[in-house]
């Protein structure tokens, strides 16, 4: 099994919690990354059509790539190294997703309030990612 020690965001209460994570379900950044990418799909299906192979299939293709990473990573975990790298690979994704809702705002494609979910969504995943990757220690190598 692999531990992980999570400390609180919230840093005026710093809470340490050792968790055993047993499958990439457990990881609770995968789950929103996984939904955030099904609605940023949904969202694009009222994109314009002469969008649908550029900016809707950029946005879709990268905001996949965050949970899809994080998934690869985990079936590697027994490499640390590898595993964060992955993980780093998703936070460039996120990073990549905000570039695409840039656009889709500034071409009036989804309205303010729309992006900003979006992007405070996004905001969070990535802090969940660096989190994982600063505080990741795989234990299944150094057990058996």
């Amino acid at each position: 099994m692999s531990s992980i020690i999570l400390e609180s965001i919230n840093h005026n209460f710093p809470l340490t919690i050792k968790t055993m994570i047993k499958s990439y379900k457990d990881l609770t950044v995968y789950n929103r990354s996984f939904k955030a990418a099904m609605d940023i799909y949904w969202m694009t299906r009222n994109f314009p059509k002469e969008e649908i192979y550029s900016l809707t299939s950029q946005i879709v293709r990268s905001s996949r790539s965050i949970s899809s990473n994080i998934l690869e990573g985990w079936a590697k975990r027994t490499y640390d190294l590898v595993f964060k790298q992955h993980l780093i690979n998703s936070l460039g994704s996120c990073s990549e997703t905000e570039t695409w809702l840039n656009f889709a705002l500034e071409c009036q494609y989804i309205n303010n309030e729309t992006y900003n979910r979006f992007i405070i969504e996004l905001d969070q995943i990535g802090k969940m990612l660096n989190k994982l990757h600063q505080n990741w220690t795989n234990n299944e190598k150094r057990n058996t």
